[in-house]
C-alpha cells in the first residue's frame, strides 16, 4: 500500500484497517513526519477518522518546513498555505507501549494531490526508486542510541560500567519491556546493549528497504520514549547530553544488491567490493562534507563529531575503522557485508539522511568513481577532517551540485534556511548551553 495509490483505494484499505484497529482496542491514530530540524511532529485522528485521513489527508501547514529545533521559525516560514498529510498504511503499527494508539508515517501533498516538493519522506522514496530503476536495491538500518536519566517523579536511577552487566541488571525490567513492545510491533531486534556513556543504550534492528529503515528508526525511538516514560525515566536522542560525553550516534548501515546478490562481496575491488558497490561508496565519501548538513544537522552535532570519540569525524574509509566516517564491514558471510556511515547522529531527519546518501551513492556509481586509498590506522593526521561546525557543513551542502539536484530547489532552500537560522540562533552559546537547549528536543 503506497500513498501514491488513488484516493479511493487508500480509503478502502483504511476502512478495513480501522475496523481491525478498533477491534484491537485502538482509539486514535498518530500520523507523524519529521521536520528539517530533525524534530518529529504529529497530527492525530480518531480511529474512525482513518478512512478520511487516508482519502484526503490531514491538514499540516507548510510553515513546519521552516521550524527550528526550539520551535522558532527560519525566514520564509509564513502563515499562508496548507498541505495534506497522508498516512502510509504500509507503515502503520499498533503501539504496544501506548495502549489505545497506533502510528503511521505520513507523506505530504498539496491540496490538489500533487507531491509536496518539500516532503522529506517523498524525497527518500524518489532516491530509492532511482536505484530500483537501475535494477539495484539497498538494504538499510539505522542504529538507535539514547541516554536515560531518572524521571522527575523521584524514580531511582542505577547505572554501571560501559557495556557492563551491572547496568543491564539495574535496567533489566526496563529493557525487557522495551524488547516486548518492539516484538509486539513486529520489529526484529538484532542487538540491545549498554553503551559507553552513563545511562546509554544502543539498539539495532533487522535491515529493510531504505525508506522503511527510516520509518523503523522513528518507531523504535517512539517506543523507547514511551517505555522510558512508563518506567519514570526520560530518554534523550540528542547528539550530546553531556559536554564531556561521547553523545548519541545515528549510524546508517547499508548494502547494495542486484538480483539477490550483495554487491559488497565477491568483487575485484577493495575487500571484495564489486565495481558497482565501490562506485556507490566512493560517491558517498565524495559528498560526506555536504551530507553532514543532512545527517548531523544540529549545532550540537559538532560537539559529538570530534576526534577520539569514534564518531567518524574524518573524511576517509577503512575496514572496521571506527574513527573513519565510512566504515566497511565485511562480515563473516556474504550477505552480511555492509558499510556504515558513522558521522550521522539522531538529530537527523532520517529521510533526509537516507535520501541524501542514496543520491550521493548513485551519483558515484554513474560517474564510475573509485575509492581513494584505505585508512588502516588512526586517521588523526592522516586524513581530512570533516566540517567541524554546522555553518561549514551547510556551506558544503550549498555547493553540492549532486545533492542540490536530488533535493530539488524547494527542499534544498528550506533545509539551508533552517541550518543557517539555527547556526545564527545558537552562535556564541557555550557547550553546556547548547546541550541544555537540545537535550529533550530529540
Amino acid at each position: 500500500m503506497s500513498t501514491a495509490e488513488p484516493r479511493g483505494e487508500r480509503a478502502a484499505a483504511a476502512r478495513l484497517v480501522a475496523t481491525r484497529l478498533a477491534a484491537e482496542g485502538v482509539d486514535g491514530v498518530i500520523v507523524g513526519w519529521v521536520d528539517n530540524a530533525g524534530v518529529t511532529r504529529v497530527k492525530t485522528v480518531p480511529v474512525q477518522g482513518l478512512e478520511s485521513a487516508a482519502r484526503w489527508g490531514v491538514g499540516a501547514a507548510p510553515c513546519f518546513d521552516a521550524f527550528l529545533v526550539d520551535d522558532s521559525l527560519a525566514p520564509g516560514g509564513g502563515p499562508v498555505g496548507d498541505l495534506r498529510l497522508v498516512p502510509d498504511l504500509a507503515g502503520l503499527h499498533r503501539l504496544a507501549a501506548q495502549p489505545g494508539w497506533a502510528w503511521a508515517p505520513g507523506d505530504r501533498y498539496a491540496q490538489d494531490g500533487t507531491p509536496h516538493p518539500g516532503c522529506q519522506r517523498l524525497f527518500a522514496r524518489r532516491a530509492a526508486d532511482a536505484l530500483t530503476a537501475r535494477g539495484l536495491a539497498v538494504l538499510a538500518g539505522i542504529e538507535v542510541e539514547w541516554i536515560v536519566e531518572g524521571g522527575g517523579d523521584g524514580a531511582a536511577f542505577e547505572d554501571g560500567p560501559a557495556y557492563g552487566m551491572r547496568r543491564l541488571i539495574g535496567h533489566g525490567d526496563y529493557l525487557r519491556d522495551l524488547l516486548r513492545a518492539l516484538r509486539e510491533q513486529d520489529l526484529t531486534v538484532l542487538q540491545l546493549h549498554p553503551e559507553y556513556t552513563e545511562g546509554q543504550f544502543e539498539l539495532s534492528v533487522a535491515p529493510t528497504g531504505p525508506v522503511e529503515a527510516a520509518d523503523t528508526a522513528l518507531l523504535v525511538r517512539h517506543t523507547v520514549q514511551a517505555v522510558s516514560h512508563r518506567h519514570g525515566l526520560r530518554a534523550s536522542f540528542a547528539p550530546v547530553t553531556d559536554p564531556e560525553g561521547v553523545g548519541n550516534g545515528g549510524h546508517l548501515h547499508l548494502s547494495l544488491w542486484r538480483d539477490g546478490r550483495n554487491l559488497g562481496h565477491g568483487g575485484d575491488g577493495p575487500h571484495g567490493l564489486t565495481c558497482e558497490a565501490e562506485g556507490f561508496l566512493a560517491g558517498v565519501l565524495a559528498e560526506l562534507p555536504a551530507l553532514l548538513a543532512l545527517g548531523a544537522p544540529s549545532v550540537a552535532s559538532y560537539l559529538r563529531l570530534a576526534p577520539g570519540r569514534w564518531s567518524g569525524p574524518y573524511r576517509c574509509w577503512g575496514r572496521e575503522n571506527r574513527e573513519a566516517a565510512l566504515r566497511l564491514i565485511t562480515g563473516s558471510a556474504p550477505e552480511q557485508a555492509n558499510a556504515e556511515v558513522k558521522c550521522f547522529d539522531a538529530a537527523a531527519n532520517p529521510y533526509l539522511a537516507v535520501g541524501g546518501v542514496l543520491a550521493a551513492g548513485l551519483a558515484g556509481l554513474d560517474r564510475g568513481l573509485r575509492l581513494p586509498p584505505e585508512t588502516t590506522g588512526d586517521p588523526d593526521g592522516a586524513a581530512e577532517r570533516l566540517p567541524a561546525s554546522l555553518g561549514a557543513a551547510t556551506a558544503a551542502l550549498r555547493g553540492s551540485a549532486v545533492l542540490g539536484a536530488a533535493l530539488g530547489e524547494q527542499l534544498l532552500r528550506s533545509v539551508l534556511a533552517v541550518r543557517e537560522a539555527e547556526a545564527a540562533r545558537f552562535a556564541g552559546r557555550t557547550a553546556a548551553e547548547l546541550v541544555d537547549a537540545v537535550r529533550y528536543r530529540y
